[in-house]
């Protein structure tokens, strides 16, 4: 039946495919027997299912390139064996045909059997192998679920409905054919909503109802802007979905005229626009829509999906190839920056902390691993001997922590200049402002430091005490906030006065909507997503930052965030 449903969007794009619920260790699938003259067609429905796995998984492996292949392509291999192994097949016809089970239950016996002897082996990385085998399932599931007309309809791949979903997870879903994805918690501000628009993969938060109406199998359709979601929509919606997706599909065209335009606004102020990415992939769509440089590059997610951290080569190898990508413009690494809700499977991260969010994390928990930040440092001035390469460190929080790190920084260019390494003359180092000890404290240490990137996310968070991630929370935390405009007022006149260059590099700067009170404010350096980067550059062309500079002050007056919303609406252009 037709349901209308609404949660948050959290990464724009139109999905329209069948459900696949998040069951982590087991298909909830009930039995169901078969006659005997059923058989020939329900094995031709489970070869038509294992048939259709298997050409996913070999579309797949031919798509992936690049950062995408390196990051999840051993996982499409391994699954791909996983799924022409005889034992399964075998096993499948024979409870089909034998067993006159249905061929989703025969999936679920079949899989219980299967995990079994995976759980007895002695060996650890054979019994650590059942994730892979429920992926390998879902996706047969998945096909068993299709009906003969979802071609026709667009119901063309598996959109995941789960509770909650990790960054690290994202790449590997959208290579095992998911296209969007619904969560019952999360936030649009979180990291996995952050990288799942790096991704293009459409995403829905706080949609709990969903999870609890849903089944397996059931038609949905899902708008990543709005939040909606349409459960078993009919003709009507499915046209009217495809209709959003020409939408976007024409704003794209349009956009795509600014490519070689300047960002420049009406009265003749350039503004930089520079990118953040996650992966090569990131960091050519930024040179492609004319990006003034990769303003923050997140290398934790080099870390995320492997048992051991990446060694000093690798980093350097993948560092030099941002660099070239980006022809002479500045790269912008941030060091790794682990914890809060970016675990990692290397044990660097601390786990199970009460307060992830103020626990070790950041540069704290470089400075406490002393031996993987050495090595990261390393590959970083290594990799600027071929271009203009800058470090930033995340979440400083006092002069102490910064001192400590040019100690490091400078014992890594000791070490090489000795080995007989190339390095470059002289690397700027940058400090992410998120704590707002640190943006009080500027003052103390502009010194120590050749630029500044706000990240607002988490300074929101903290200067509001209110957890970014907390679906209860949308309300409270905004960075319309007076104290937020105050304090980004103040450090953007602090940085102009003294001459250090300061950038924007949260979510609050890649929101088309924020550009007038961000120019009135005095920002004249952003750093967002490259997909959002044209959007960005339309409304920027629009504004006349000279008469929003002289309408600031009444920002700087607002008593709550009402006002600087009505601010708001009577300057966008």
């Amino acid at each position: 039946m037709r349901r209308l449903l609404l949660g948050q969007g959290a990464s724009r794009g139109i999905a329209v495919g069948r459900v696949r619920i998040r069951q982590p260790h087991a298909l909830a699938v009930s039995e169901q027997r078969i006659d005997l003259d059923e058989v020939p067609a329900e094995l031709t429905r489970l070869h038509r299912a294992l048939d259709s796995a298997r050409a996913e998984l070999h579309g797949l492996r031919e798509r992936l390139h690049g950062a995408l292949a390196h990051e999840v392509g051993e996982f499409v291999d391994l699954h791909a064996m996983i799924l022409d192994d005889p034992d399964l097949r075998h096993g499948l016809e024979d409870l089909v045909g034998t067993g006159l089970y249905s061929a989703d239950y025969a999936l679920k016996l079949q899989r219980d059997k299967l995990a079994s002897v995976f759980a007895a082996m002695d060996d650890d990385y054979f019994r650590s192998r059942l994730e892979d085998l429920d992926h390998v399932v879902g996706r047969v599931h998945a096909a068993l679920q299709r009906r003969d007309d979802d071609a026709a309809h667009g119901l063309a791949g598996a959109i995941l409905v789960c509770h909650n979903v990790a960054p690290s997870e994202l790449p590997e879903l959208q290579a095992h054919g998911v296209i969007g994805i619904v969560c019952a918690a999360g936030s649009p501000l979180s990291h996995s909503a952050i990288l799942a628009r790096s991704l293009r993969l459409p995403l829905v938060v706080g949609a709990a109802e969903l999870l609890a109406v849903a089944d397996d199998g059931d038609a949905l359709a899902l708008d990543g802007g709005s939040g909606e979601l349409v459960l078993d929509p009919d003709d009507d919606d499915l046209r009217d979905f495809r209709a959003l997706a020409n939408e976007l599909e024409q704003e794209a065209i349009r956009l795509s005229r600014l490519i070689r335009q300047p960002t420049r606004t009406r009265d003749g102020s350039d503004i930089r626009l520079q990118a953040n990415a996650e992966s090569l992939l990131d960091v050519s769509e930024a040179r492609q829509v004319g990006a003034d440089g990769i303003g923050l590059y997140r290398t934790e997610f080099l870390f995320l999906q492997r048992n051991e951290p990446p060694g000093e080569d690798e980093q350097y190898q993948l560092y030099r190839e941002l660099l070239g990508r980006m022809d002479g413009k500045p790269v912008t690494l941030r060091a790794l920056d682990l914890g809060s809700d970016k675990t990692d499977q290397c044990g660097i991260a601390l786990r199970d902390e009460d307060n992830p969010a103020l626990g070790v994390r950041g540069l704290r928990l470089l400075l406490a691993h002393e031996a993987i930040f050495m090595t990261q440092l390393r590959a970083m001035l290594r990799a600027a001997a071929d271009g203009h390469l800058r470090i930033l460190l995340p979440m400083v929080s006092s002069r102490e922590e910064l001192i400590a790190a040019h100690a490091l920084l400078q014992r890594a260019r000791d070490e090489l200049e000795a080995e007989d390494m190339a390095v470059a003359a002289h690397v700027d180092l940058g400090a992410m402002i998120e704590v707002p000890a640190a943006a009080l404290a500027l003052p103390q240490l502009a010194d120590l430091v050749d630029f500044v990137s706000v990240g607002t996310n988490d300074l929101v968070q903290y200067l509001l005490a209110a957890d970014r991630g907390h679906e209860g929370l949308g309300d409270l935390y905004s960075p319309l906030h007076p104290a937020v405009v105050r304090l980004l007022h103040q450090l953007f006149a602090y940085c102009g006065r003294r001459k250090l260059p300061i950038s924007v590099c949260g979510e609050m700067a890649g929101d088309p909507s924020n550009v007038p009170l961000l120019l009135a404010l005095g920002l004249t350096d952003f750093s967002l997503a490259p997909e959002i980067l044209l959007a960005m550059r339309e409304r920027i062309r629009a504004c006349d930052r000279a008469a929003l500079r002289k309408r600031a002050p009444l920002l700087l007056r607002a008593r709550d965030r009402s006002q600087i919303q009505r601010w708001l609406l009577e300057h966008t252009p």
